[in-house]
């Protein structure tokens, strides 16, 4: 029986829990998500465990907040005046904006509070700080050439 080694491409599925069991991701509704084992293109530890598995066999991997998104950094929830942004639509929480950090790289802010004279934005990943578990599930390997 085949099973996956650094240099193929394999279909996989999975669902991705936080520590307390809500569901923050799955491939139920995309399909099976393709990966090439040695790229860097999924967790280290998901990568880790793909490798020698067969098609078929499922595996579940825990992904500490350290190795996946990060910790939550308190510098990245700022104030933001409201004369700063944009007057239509009217800002409201959850809803996303993009500003330049101090190098000029973009970053994703969501506004988490609304004052009169200025918003609060958080520029933390919304996984950041959550230890995370992926059930992983082989659909198929294509080895590699």
């Amino acid at each position: 029986m085949t099973s996956a080694k650094t240099g193929d491409t394999v279909s996989i599925d999975f669902v991705v829990q936080k520590a307390d069991g809500t569901v923050v991701g799955n491939t139920e509704q995309s399909g099976p998500q393709t990966v090439t084992l040695g790229q860097n293109q999924i967790f280290p530890q998901v990568e880790e465990a793909l490798q020698g598995m067969s098609v078929g066999e499922e595996k579940k991997v825990a992904v500490d907040s350290d190795k996946g998104f990060g910790p939550r950094r308190d510098e990245l929830v700022i104030d933001i005046p409201r004369a700063n942004l944009p007057a239509d639509p009217a800002p409201q929480p959850g809803m996303g904006l993009q500003a330049q950090n101090q190098q000029g790289q973009p970053i994703n802010l969501v506004i988490i509070e609304v004052g009169e004279e200025s918003v609060k934005a958080d520029g933390n990943h919304p996984l950041a700080g959550e230890d995370l578990v992926f059930d992983v599930t082989l659909r198929e390997i294509k080895d590699a050439a």
